[in-house]
């Protein structure tokens, strides 16, 4: 079982004048985002101070479900098999309306994957993974916790923060100031800014409990159970033989009421008793949750930037809201190392506004209709939903209507940073797509895949016969890659591997990116496919990379 740390105040050493030392980035907020962007930076060399205002990892579950996005994006920065370790994967899940299973869904998952299509682990364990991470980079990551932003400003040239640790307080200036700060963020409020979009009145008590009754790792919904009627109840299981339920309460329900625990266990007894379930339970942490669809309407504010829930809220339905925060920290990270580099225009960061707000909106639509299914708004919606659970179970047809939408990387089809796609392709990821995790043999001979062999630059991926090398498949590559562009580049052939060289033996992964001898995928370094040539041309490459990093 986890054991929380609890840290003093953290103050730096300040001049007389109560001024902390410049910092190229400062992250406020130190929750699994914040830590993330300040990994994500330290990997390209770019020092970051991260301020938090608590005085450790969270408490209670919170953000449980890992999606194999987010274990990609994990393996990065170098955390996501600690968390295979002590997390529990699960592919699918079931439904019921009232004693009658509804659904039984699965997520995609192809052999050979290097990782599930999601992890059920609490998020106090992620916070903790992200920490044993930060220690490997001595000097260029500090965590000053109990450290609260009171106030920004800024200018052209960088923000000033006020911070209060403890009892003691300071100032601090900055280049560039992340927000990851939740969201009941105070930098998005010392800036004047606000989040737009539905707020659902649909409650749910979120509530921890330790029992020791293993089943099989799934999703569970019911609708109506006889358990609680006329409530919704969601229930995962996590490590440390825990167990988290989820239930709607009714809207006349008092919210300080609602969470009180002579309310909430005879609910949940009722529940583990409807399933059979007679093993003894306690519980460890209670909390309240509504249905959220807000998002800023840019990320990028001058010198300030913002990502996780300081940016935006989606419902906990179909798993979004961290998922959607590590997208953001990988996506802005390269960005915003890149500019404190000076290796690219300041026109490059806008593009992560542009990109992830896109994201933000396709999260909503599939939130909200999601949330509008498990607990619907109006009379009409009830009945609609009623109608659909009790035709379901004769009617496969109607099942899709109850499918949670599992979350899934955003497609960013109007990217200002993707090159223009090459007609001749009829099937693999586009520009604007992440590049999908498929199975190949490493240059020493060892498995590996697509996703893993993307480096912290660009990489370039060339499909050759057995016996072509780099510069004949594709003439004037290897110039780019030993130019200082920060180009790695692949063969992928069906030979034996090599040095530069990755085996796809069965051609299963050529086949899937429809390539053929000199096709050419460009990737960023956060797995998104930047361009992609049928019969790539070295020129082809140079420019994709200049659009990718605004250099004119």
């Amino acid at each position: 079982m986890y054991q929380r740390e609890v840290h003093a105040a953290s103050l730096p050493v300040l001049n007389p004048d109560g001024l902390d030392a410049p910092r190229r980035v400062v992250i406020a907020g130190g929750g699994p985002v914040g830590l993330a962007v300040a990994l994500a930076l330290a990997r390209h060399g770019i020092p970051s101070v991260v301020l938090e205002a608590d005085d450790g990892t969270c408490e209670g579950s919170r953000a449980i479900c890992i999606s194999r996005r987010s274990l990609e994006i994990l393996d990065a920065l170098g955390v996501a098999n600690a968390v295979l370790e002590k997390g529990l994967a699960w592919a699918g899940g079931r439904s019921y309306y009232r004693n009658d299973e509804v659904l039984h869904f699965t997520m995609p998952h192809e052999p050979g994957q290097a990782f599930p299509p999601m992890v059920n682990i609490q998020q106090y364990y992620i916070e903790q993974y992200l920490l044993d991470a930060i220690a490997r980079y001595p000097g260029l990551i500090e965590v000053r916790w109990h450290n609260r932003v009171t106030d920004v400003t800024q200018d052209g040239n960088g923000v000033t923060l006020a911070v209060a640790a403890g009892e003691r307080a300071y100032t601090m200036r900055a280049d560039w100031l992340v927000a990851a700060d939740g969201g009941r963020s105070a930098v998005r409020d010392a800036l004047g800014l606000s989040l737009r979009g539905m707020q659902y009145e649909g409650r749910y008590v979120i509530v921890d409990i330790a029992i020791d009754a293993p089943r099989e790792v799934e999703r569970l919904a019911w609708f109506d159970p006889p358990s609680n009627p006329g409530s919704t109840i969601l229930l995962h299981q996590q490590p440390d033989q825990v167990w988290r339920i989820d239930y709607q309460v009714g809207e006349h329900e008092d919210a300080e009421q609602a969470v009180k625990p002579e309310n909430v266990l005879p609910r949940v007894a009722s529940h583990l008793k409807m399933m059979g379930v007679s093993a003894p339970w306690e519980p460890l942490w209670i909390s309240i949750y509504n249905a959220k669809c807000l998002t800023l309407d840019s990320y990028v504010h001058g010198r300030t930037l913002f990502a996780g829930d300081a940016a935006h809220l989606v419902p906990i339905f179909g798993v979004r809201g961290l998922n959607s925060g590590f997208d953001d920290a990988f996506n802005l990270a390269w960005k915003l190392a890149l500019a404190v580099r000076g290796k690219a225009s300041p026109g490059l960061l806008p593009s992560y506004s542009t990109e992830r707000v896109a994201a933000a909106r396709e999260n909503m639509r599939f939130g909200a209709k999601s949330t509008e299914f498990m607990a619907p708004p109006s009379p009409a919606f009830a009945l609609m939903r009623e109608a659909v659970l009790g035709l379901s179970a004769a009617h496969a047809e109607l099942r899709s209507l109850i499918n949670p939408r599992q979350t899934s990387p955003a497609v960013f089809a109007d990217s200002p940073i993707a090159a223009t796609d090459d007609p001749a392709f009829k099937a693999g990821p586009a520009p604007g797509a992440t590049l999908p995790d498929m199975p190949l043999v490493g240059p020493d001979g060892t498995p590996t895949s697509l996703v893993r062999c993307i480096g912290k630059g660009f990489t370039a991926f060339c499909f050759a016969g057995a016996g072509a090398d780099l510069e004949h498949a594709v003439p004037g590559l290897r110039q780019l890659c030993d130019g200082g562009l920060e180009l790695d580049c692949y063969l992928i052939a069906n030979a034996v591997p090599a040095a530069g060289r990755l085996a796809d033996p069965r051609d299963a992964v050529r086949r899937a990116l429809d390539a053929v001898d000199g096709t050419l995928y460009l990737v960023r370094p956060d797995g998104y496919v930047s361009g992609r040539w049928r019969q790539a041309r070295a020129s082809d490459v140079r420019d994709a990379i200049a659009l990718a990093m605004q250099i004119d």
